[in-house]
C-alpha cells in the first residue's frame, strides 16, 4: 500500500506538469479517459460487485443503491466526462481588466487551484466526476473514497489513469488514497503545503469533521435538509407530483426533500392525497411520515419528535408540518435548514417573491423539485459537491468553482 505522504508528494509534483496545458490537450485526455472507462466496464463491475456484497447488511439499502454500478451507470459516468469536454475552459479567462491613471493595465485572470483533495463516501461516480472537473480546470486531484467503495474506486482510477497515459499526460494528475482508515482523512485535512482545497462530500459526520479539523482551506458542502413549502395557492396536482419526485425518486441523495411544510388552508385537501400517493400499492417502498400535531389530523404517521425536523433521513421518510402562512414557513426553514435547497409551490406572486427573497439557501426553487440541484442539471457537466457556504463557491461546484484568480499587471516602467 502506498503511503498517503508519498501520494501527496506525487500530486504536488504533478501540478508543475499540468501547468500550461492547452484546452485541446485537456479535452483530448478527457476523451481518452471516457473511452478507458467504457473499455474497462467489465473489470469495474466485477470489483463493484465485490464492494456491494461486502456492504450488504452494513449500510442501508438506499446507500447500497448509491454504491451499485451498472453498465448504464458507467456509461453515464463516461458521458459526464465527455460533457465536460464541451464546456468552456475556465483557465486563463480575464475576469476583469482596468487601466489605472498611471498607465498600469491590471488584469484579473482565472487560474487553477493546484491540488484539490476530495473525501467522499460510497459513491463511485464521484471518482470520475472529480477527476474530469479537476483535469479540465487544470488541477491535480487526490481522491479519498470510503472503504465500502474502495475496490470500485480503484478500478475506476486505474481506467482513468490508463486514459491519461494514452494522452501522454502524467497519471499522477488523478490520485487515489489507498489507506481507508481515519488516519488518511486526517492527513489530508492537515496537508498544509500539499493540498490547496479540501472538499468533503458525504454525510454530516464527514463534513463536520473536515470543517472543524482541517488546517487546509475546506469547502462546507451540504448535508441536505431540504424543504418544500406547499402554499395555500398551490396547484394541488402539480404539487403532489413535485413532492413525490423530490422525496421518492432517489431519497439517498442530498437534494431529496426531507421536510414538507403545508399551509393550513390547503392541508385538509393536500395531506390525505399526499399520504395516498406516497404509500400506494405497487411502490418499491412506501414512504413513512413524521407528522406534527396539526398534520396528524389529516394523515397517518408517527408523531414528529424533537429531531425529526433536523434530520437528513436519506431514506423513505418525510417530516410534515402544517404552518399558518408563508412567514411561518420561512421561520421554520431559517431555524432548521442546512441552506442547501428549498422550494415554494404556489401561484401567488406575492408569496413567491417573499419566499425567494427571505430564504437564504444555495438553491431556492419556485414550482419545481429540489432534485434539480445538481451540476449536470445546472449545465455544469458534473459537480464536485454542493457548497452551502458563502465564500468562493455556493451551490453546485463546477469548473469555475475549481479555479482561483491572480492579478497580472502590465506596465512600461512605472515606479511608486
Amino acid at each position: 500500500m502506498k503511503e498517503t505522504k508519498q501520494i501527496l508528494q506525487e500530486a504536488k509534483a504533478a501540478v508543475r506538469l499540468m501547468n500550461g496545458l492547452t484546452t485541446e490537450q485537456k479535452n483530448n485526455a478527457l476523451r481518452y479517459m471516457a473511452k478507458a472507462l467504457i473499455r474497462n466496464t467489465d473489470v469495474i463491475l466485477e470489483k463493484n460487485a465485490m464492494d456491494v456484497e461486502k456492504a450488504q447488511g452494513v449500510i442501508s439499502p438506499v446507500m447500497v443503491d448509491r454504491l451499485l454500478l451498472t453498465k448504464e451507470r458507467i456509461a453515464g459516468m463516461a458521458q459526464g466526462i465527455l460533457d465536460v469536454v464541451n464546456l468552456p475552459d475556465p483557465v486563463g479567462e480575464v475576469l476583469s481588466e482596468t487601466v489605472r491613471p498611471n498607465g498600469l493595465n491590471i488584469k484579473k485572470v482565472s487560474v487553477p487551484l493546484g491540488v484539490v483533495a476530495i473525501i467522499y463516501e460510497s459513491r463511485p461516480n464521484v471518482t470520475s466526476d472529480a477527476a474530469a472537473l479537476s483535469l479540465k480546470s487544470g488541477n491535480v486531484c487526490i481522491l479519498r473514497g470510503g472503504k465500502e467503495a474502495f475496490l470500485s474506486a480503484r478500478a475506476i482510477v486505474d481506467a482513468l489513469r490508463e486514459g491519461l497515459r494514452e494522452a501522454r499526460l502524467p497519471e499522477t494528475a488523478v490520485n487515489l488514497i489507498e489507506d481507508t482508515t481515519r488516519q488518511s482523512a486526517t492527513e489530508l485535512m492537515r496537508a498544509v503545503g500539499y493540498v490547496d482545497l479540501l472538499i468533503p462530500r458525504g454525510g454530516a459526520g464527514l463534513i463536520n469533521a473536515c470543517v472543524q479539523n482541517a488546517l487546509v482551506p475546506c469547502i462546507h458542502t451540504g448535508t441536505g435538509i431540504c424543504h418544500i413549502y406547499v402554499d395555500k395557492d398551490a396547484d394541488v396536482d402539480a404539487a403532489l407530483k413535485i413532492v413525490e419526485n423530490a422525496k421518492m425518486s432517489r431519497p439517498s441523495v442530498c437534494n431529496a426533500a426531507e421536510v414538507c411544510l403545508v399551509h393550513e388552508d390547503i392541508a385538509p385537501l393536500f395531506l390525505p392525497r399526499l399520504e395516498q400517493l406516497l404509500t400506494s400499492e405497487g411502490r418499491k417502498q412506501a414512504c413513512a411520515f413524521r407528522v406534527c400535531e396539526k398534520a396528524a389530523a389529516y394523515m397517518q404517521g408517527a408523531p414528529a419528535g424533537d429531531m425529526d425536523f433536523d434530520t437528513e433521513f436519506l431514506d423513505y421518510i418525510l417530516a410534515v408540518k402544517v404552518v399558518k402562512d408563508v412567514e411561518e414557513a420561512i421561520l421554520h426553514i431559517e431555524a432548521h435548514s442546512t441552506h442547501h435547497s428549498e422550494a415554494i409551490l404556489s401561484r401567488n406572486d406575492a408569496a413567491i417573491a417573499r419566499f425567494t427573497q427571505a430564504v437564504d439557501s444555495a438553491a431556492v426553487y419556485v414550482n419545481a423539485s429540489t432534485r434539480f440541484t445538481d451540476g449536470g442539471e445546472f449545465g455544469l457537466g458534473c459537480e464536485l459537491g454542493i457548497s452551502t457556504q458563502k465564500m468562493h463557491a455556493r451551490g453546485p461546484m463546477g469548473l469555475k468553482e475549481m479555479t482561483a484568480y491572480k492579478y497580472v499587471i502590465l506596465g512600461n516602467g512605472q515606479v511608486r
